[in-house]
This record gives structure tokens, C-alpha cells and sequence, in this order.
């Protein structure tokens, strides 16, 4: 059996990635693909109640950066060994909703915390398990920023609360790192329509995994 495909999505606020995730694992189901779906912080019982710490405990609002940073390592160390690695073992691919890219641009670029330090922190979390492939959907911040908001009305978690110039901070930082990593991670326009940004994906998908046979 061959191992199964491990596919990260990253983005800022409201660059789309539920959308598109939904759309893109509907697509490899249709192909004959056993999937899951991940998402961070979260995915196990430790991971979701990190995630309602961080995002909308009021406790959370005292939380210093570097606690924040370990928070979310301790949520994806649980992750990689409860759910991600065992299904990549069984053959599944696993489609996550975020994973280390988004600690070095959001608590290394975001909230300004020393990169090399958040790159180790990165790597004793996740040991050898690295994305095969990591979707980036690329959006400015304001736009993105607007849509968040508007998708979660008068309630906005931590992230979204940050000012505009915390997400230009984000968005660049992603758009370093794929710059640096440019055979893992690849930059999709978000500004597109639904269907645009899902044909994008499917191009990125195809030209990545052209001889994958999902009956092997």
C-alpha cells in the first residue's frame, strides 16, 4: 500500500480556505482517495481545548506571545502523532486546515518572536512529518480582513480581533516562505472566484501527483 499524501492549506482570515478545502477533498473522494480532514489548532480532545483557549476563552486574552507559540505546538505535537502520521501509515490522505507554516508567519512574523526559535519549536513538534504539498491561498490582508469579520458578525476570536497591520505582517510572511520553499508550497490568487481558486488548486494538484493511482 502506498503511503497517503499529506496536503496542508495556509492563509490569513478570510482568504477562503474552508471553501476550497471542502471542494478539493469532495474532488479526491470522487477520484477514489481515502481522506481526512485536519484542522489546527484542534483535531483531538487535547487539540480542541487548546483551540478554545487560544480563541475564545477569556483567559486566553492573557496569554504572553511565547505562551501562545508553545500552545499551538502542543496542540500540533498531539496531532501529528494521534491522527496525521498513523492515517498517512494506513494509506489516507490528510488534508489539513493549517499547520506549521502558519506558527512562522503568525507568531514568528505577527507577533514578532525570534524565527529561529519558532522554527525549532516547529520541528520538535512535528518530527519528520512535513506536508507533501501546502496550499497557500493568497489574499491582501484588508480584503481578507473584511470577510472574516464579516463571516463571524459582532464576535471576532483573538486572530481577527489584531489590527490590519498584524495580517500584512502574515501575509507577507507566508509569501516569504513560499518564496524559500517553492517545491512544497504553492501561491494561489484568492482574489479569483470560488470556482477560479478551485481550478488553481486542481492545476497545482494534477501537475504535483500526475501518476498517483488511488486503486494501488
Amino acid at each position: 500500500m502506498q503511503r497517503g499524501k499529506f496536503i496542508t492549506f495556509e492563509g490569513s482570515e478570510g482568504c477562503g480556505k474552508s471553501t476550497q478545502i471542502k471542494r478539493f477533498v469532495e474532488m479526491l473522494t470522487d477520484r477514489g482517495f481515502e481522506t481526512i480532514q485536519t484542522r489546527e489548532p484542534g483535531g483531538t480532545a487535547v487539540g480542541e481545548r487548546i483551540r478554545d483557549l487560544l480563541q475564545h476563552d477569556d483567559a486566553g486574552s492573557q496569554l504572553t506571545d511565547e505562551s501562545e507559540l508553545l500552545l499551538f505546538a502542543a496542540s500540533r505535537a498531539q496531532l501529528v502523532r494521534e491522527v496525521i502520521t498513523p492515517a498517512l501509515e494506513r494509506g489516507t490522505w490528510v488534508i489539513a486546515d493549517r499547520f506549521l507554516d502558519s506558527t512562522t508567519v503568525y507568531q514568528g512574523g505577527g507577533r514578532g518572536l525570534n524565527i529561529e526559535s519558532v522554527q525549532q519549536i516547529n520541528a520538535f513538534a512535528v518530527g519528520d512529518t512535513m506536508p507533501d504539498l501546502t496550499i497557500l491561498l493568497d489574499l491582501d490582508a484588508a480584503t481578507g480582513h473584511t470577510r472574516a469579520v464579516a463571516a463571524t458578525g459582532d464576535k471576532p476570536d483573538r486572530m481577527e480581533s489584531q489590527p490590519i497591520a498584524f495580517f500584512e505582517k502574515v501575509r507577507q510572511g507566508y509569501l516569504d516562505l513560499a518564496a524559500s520553499e517553492p517545491e512544497r508550497i504553492s501561491v494561489i490568487d484568492a482574489s479569483d472566484s470560488i470556482e477560479g481558486v478551485a481550478a488553481q488548486i486542481r492545476e497545482v494538484f494534477e501537475t504535483k501527483f500526475p501518476d498517483f493511482d488511488a486503486t494501488k
